[in-house]
């Protein structure tokens, strides 16, 4: 940490801190882990081996690991999803993009985060 931080108090006698930006994102970044942990940690959140990262960086796409780590065909994934088939091929593939609303459903039925299929 920086040594920079300055501590004002303001007319009404709140006091702040005042700190440089990397200050800041490190201290972000730390309390960010740990919330991440203490969600893995309650079983909250899911982490992958070094095999299955390898496996999903290799993926297509993020949605083809995803379905694929669930054990779920593509039918029914769609099915859950309430989409087609077609539809989730195409976006697995990278062929489509999907809308917000179609990826939303897509990660509720796959238990996985929005973000995760990006």
């Amino acid at each position: 940490m920086n040594d920079a931080i300055r501590y004002v108090t303001t007319p009404g006698g709140e006091e702040l801190a005042i700190l440089p930006r990397a200050d800041l994102e490190e201290l972000l970044d730390i309390a960010g882990h740990g919330g991440a942990m203490s969600e893995y940690r309650a079983g909250l959140a899911e982490a992958l081996t070094s095999d299955e990262m390898r496996e999903l960086l290799k993926a297509a796409t993020p949605l083809a690991f995803w379905r694929r780590r669930r054990a779920l065909t593509q039918a029914t994934l769609a099915g859950l999803a309430e989409t087609t088939q077609p539809h989730i091929a195409d976006l697995e593939s990278g062929k489509r993009r999907g809308s917000l609303d179609v990826m939303a459903r897509i990660a509720r039925a796959l238990k996985v985060p929005l973000e995760s299929l990006a």
